[in-house]
C-alpha cells in the first residue's frame, strides 16, 4: 500500500528557520551578548522564549531587525 506522503521529497530547515542563540545573534548583528539582553529586555528585538527563560532568534527576523537599524543610523 503506497501513501501519498511516501514519494513526497523531505522537507529542508531553511537557514532562516534555525533559532539562533544570544551570542550567535549578537555576532552576526555586530554587537556584545549584553546589547542583544538590552534590546531583549526593552522589547525592541524579535525573539522567541523557549523553556522558559532561554531566548532565541530567527535569522529572518533579525534581518529585518538590522535594516530598519541600519536606517535609523544613517538618519542620525
Amino acid at each position: 500500500m503506497n501513501l501519498p506522503f511516501e514519494d513526497a521529497p523531505p522537507t529542508a530547515v531553511t537557514v532562516s528557520e534555525i533559532p539562533l542563540t544570544v551570542k550567535e545573534a549578537a555576532r552576526y548583528l555586530g554587537v556584545s551578548p549584553q546589547t542583544v539582553y538590552l534590546w531583549v529586555e526593552r522589547k525592541q528585538i524579535p525573539h522567541l522564549r523557549v523553556m522558559g527563560r532561554n531566548i532565541r532568534f530567527l535569522k529572518s527576523d533579525l534581518d529585518s531587525f538590522r535594516a530598519s537599524f541600519r536606517q535609523e543610523m544613517e538618519n542620525v
